[in-house]
């Protein structure tokens, strides 16, 4: 049966379910236009204002691995969201879930715009982030997992790839907010950049927040969820047992390629920033403005790259992804350390988030859905990919500075590591399985495999 079938048998295609199916698909990209517009604000602000007045010291590298070491809490604790809400999702439903963690996002990054400076207040100004940091993570922690899965369990099976890639146009939608709203503040002097300017764009998230709140509260819960609960099968299980214990292989796959996709995602949304302007010596705006072009690029590639797994398949868009994206880093580099101007560093960013991150990250929210069965799927999908995330992520823009620094300002090292994550995301998704077509409301790890390619 669809998941559509599922919830409301003989309505699937009738209008009301095509205006809430709308809704999803707004609430989703809203929500992790938030998310990620909340976590890009952080990354940013840690390569460029963190280090500086937060974390100040005569040794400006130090001062970044400290700013990035904050940046890598908010990764470490978004394992631990993905499992306590992601337990919670499967067990008392998404919509409930994707509420709250909106509010515990939103809250925590515009505390973010209120934070004293280490002047002001002393050693109690980065604690005091740092506590801001982890909240963030715990709620971000479940945000696009649930975001994907109910966007997914609401669509129809064969456009579930292009219906999927409203959280991730969502993700690019946030970095593009943020980093344009970075890219304004930097035109400010220092001086007031540092003092007020960035704190604005946290500030803002607000309204954001408010949005977003509207329309998830309006929603439904979703189809395959409801199927599962009328069985009695949500309650009979531990999620985070059952991932563990049965769907392990599912978790791997998504670890893998979300290892790849991280690492080069943060090497040009939060590394390259600071590479720019501490081992370059270009202008600060180089970074976000490159950032904020191969945001908008991407946001529209993704659209492309998720139709294209809905016709071919999930696995050979991901892989394509991997393939390209380990072929291109050596060509990036050079182009960004030979520039004399900011036009050949866009033009890298694009190229390198277009169509590396596009082709890796396009099919994740139908890829990742369709690897778990419907009573652990919100558990299965947040724990494996923050898990990445807190590896990857979290550490990416740490090792990629330890990196340059121990190679006497050279990118080579930085390249070896993007070569290494790319083969670990390659080797996962071609051992993995094709899911393209799974029903989504099935309970059992034989009942899923089974219905791969049915198109019901």
């Amino acid at each position: 049966m669809s998941t559509l079938s599922s919830a409301k048998p003989g309505h699937a295609g009738s209008g009301t379910d095509a205006a809430h199916r709308r809704r999803v698909l707004l609430a989703s990209l809203v929500g992790s236009a938030l998310e990620w517009y909340d976590f890009y604000l952080y990354s940013t602000a840690a390569a460029l204002v963190f280090n500086k007045i937060i974390f100040p010291s005569s040794d400006a590298t130090a001062s970044l691995l400290a700013s990035f070491g904050a940046l890598a809490v908010g990764y470490f604790v978004r394992p631990l969201g993905g499992i306590v809400f992601g337990r919670l999702g499967d067990l008392v439903g998404r919509k409930r879930v994707l509420v709250i963690t909106l509010l515990v996002m939103g809250a925590s990054t515009v505390g973010m715009a209120l934070l004293p400076t280490y002047r002001q207040v002393g050693v109690l100004a980065p604690v005091l982030l740092v506590l801001l940091r982890a909240v963030q993570g715990l709620g971000a922690g479940a945000e696009y997992g649930g975001a994907a899965i109910l966007t997914a369990e609401f669509s129809d099976s064969r456009r579930r790839g292009l219906f999927g890639a409203a959280p991730s146009v969502g993700v690019y939608l946030g970095i593009l907010l943020a980093s344009g709203a970075f890219a304004l503040a930097t035109r400010l002097p220092q001086e007031q950049f540092l003092s007020w300017g960035w704190r604005v764009p946290f500030a803002a998230s607000v309204l954001v927040i408010g949005a977003a709140l509207v329309i998830r509260l309006r929603l439904t819960e979703s189809p395959a969820f409801e199927a599962a609960q009328e069985r009695a099968e949500t309650a009979e299980v531990s999620p985070v047992r059952e991932v563990v214990r049965t769907e392990w292989k599912a978790g791997l796959v998504v670890f893998g390629l979300q290892t790849a996709q991280n690492v080069v995602a943060y090497l040009n949304l939060t590394f390259l920033a600071a590479y720019l302007s501490d081992t370059l010596k270009r202008d600060s705006s180089t970074g976000p403005f490159a950032v904020t072009v191969g945001t908008a690029v991407t946001a529209v590639s993704l659209c492309l790259f998720a139709r294209l797994t809905d016709l071919i398949g999930r696995k050979p868009v991901a892989l394509g992804g991997c393939v390209f994206s380990a072929l291109f880093v050596f060509p990036y580099f050079w182009i960004i350390d030979h520039a004399d101007t900011s036009l050949p560093v866009v033009l890298a960013v694009v190229v390198s988030m277009g169509i590396g991150v596009g082709c890796m990250f396009a099919p994740q929210a139908a890829y990742y859905s369709e690897l778990f069965t419907a009573r652990s799927r919100f558990t299965g999908l947040s724990l494996y990919r923050e898990a990445s995330g807190a590896v990857t992520g979290g550490l990416t823009p740490l090792i990629a500075v330890a990196l340059v620094s121990a190679t006497g300002g050279s990118s080579w090292g930085v390249c070896l590591f993007v070569l290494a994550a790319c083969l670990i995301g390659g080797l996962a998704v071609a051992l993995g399985p094709e899911t393209r077509g799974r029903d989504l409301s099935t309970t059992t790890v034989e009942a899923l495999r089974a219905s791969t390619g049915t198109f019901r």
